[in-house]
């Protein structure tokens, strides 16, 4: 059975697990506060070009958005998101049950825009309504979209506009920045939002994520509601380990060569299912591949192949999704086209 289920349903990538091993018997001190995450944070801080740049080694995508939001938010304050975005719909509730409501748009291919936000907001600005007060995006979106330069700074002037918080989700943000498609750096990107997080989990770590804050008054008593949030880790150093082997080298660390892979074998896919003239749910350019196909094919693809059927089937053809991981190889990627070729 070859897996395009995810991008963590392997263990870390070699390098990742090196360093936990090569550090295993190392004491340090507890909850993030040892010489490995300090490192972890400066490479981080390097990376982007911000020196005073807050960095915390978390445990996961949950519960990295749902403390920051949490954290920026007053009680009647809420939340602007895509429905398709992860914090909707993927959280079952996890940002909601800390009181915060997001309210929802839909989306122009997975993304916000400005007028979007205008939208959203006009619509909640009496005492009765829960006040907008901060915006999420992901890069890339849930449907493999990414935001350009262009995109994101026209989000962020609003957000300026709006006194609105700016927080990207940076689950699959490697991915994002070594497309083809894409024109936004990390350290461009670092100036275009309050806080985004350097996703891990999905890109070759066993688990963690890196989050920046880039406003000091967002960063206030912020270890406090990290362990509020049971999010703090007794062996937090594991994290920080972990992005140490990552992010090394800065833009030529394993971090980027790792997502970079990822869209190599997701692109082999891609190209091949589009000269087998298959179409596709969204116009992704990443790691995910969303091809809509016959039912009767992906029945029978699932004798060989594990992979998220993404939505209902409609007319005969479901749109299933496909994702690339650290480990998946050329020949793993071409063996889905050639079945899906036999089976047309």
């Amino acid at each position: 059975m070859i897996s395009f289920r995810s991008d963590y349903s392997q263990g870390a990538h070699p390098k990742v697990l090196e360093a936990l091993i090569s550090t295993n018997e190392e004491h340090t001190d507890g909850y993030g506060l040892d010489v490995h995450c300090e490192r972890a944070a400066e490479l981080v801080r390097d990376l982007i070009g911000v020196p005073d740049a807050h960095v915390h080694m978390t445990v996961g995508g949950t519960p990295c958005n749902v403390t920051f939001i949490a954290a920026c938010l007053r009680p009647y304050e809420s939340v602007i998101a895509a429905r398709t975005g992860h914090a909707y719909f993927h959280e079952t509730g996890a940002v909601e049950a800390t009181g915060h409501r997001i309210v929802t748009v839909d989306g122009e291919d997975g993304k916000l825009t400005p007028a979007l936000i205008d939208r959203a907001f006009e619509e909640y600005q009496d005492e009765h309504t829960p006040l907008p007060r901060l915006v999420c995006v992901s890069q890339p979106t849930e449907l493999g979209t990414i935001y350009s330069k262009a995109e994101l700074n026209a989000l962020f002037k609003k957000c300026r506009e709006l006194d609105l918080i700016l927080y990207v989700d940076g689950a699959r943000l490697g991915s994002a920045l070594t497309c083809s498609a894409n024109d936004l750096s990390i350290k461009e990107l670092a100036r275009l939002c309050d806080a985004f997080y350097i996703g891990g989990t999905k890109n070759g770590a066993l688990f963690g994520e890196a989050l920046v804050i880039l406003r000091d008054e967002l960063n206030d008593h912020f270890r406090w509601m990290i362990k509020r949030q049971c999010g703090l880790l007794a062996k937090g150093r594991l994290i920080g380990v972990q992005f140490e082997a990552l992010l090394d080298g800065g833009e030529n660390s394993i971090y980027y060569k790792i997502a970079a892979r990822e869209n190599v074998t997701a692109e082999i896919i891609r190209s091949g299912l589009s000269a087998l003239g298959i179409r596709f749910y969204g116009n992704s350019p990443t790691n995910q591949v969303f091809p809509i196909l016959p039912v009767s094919v992906v029945r029978k693809l699932e004798d060989d192949f594990f992979f998220y059927e993404w939505a209902p089937e409609r007319d005969g053809v479901i749109p299933i999704r496909l994702v690339t991981g650290w480990g998946t190889t050329t020949e793993e990627a071409e063996a889905f086209v050639s079945a899906v070729g036999s089976l047309l």
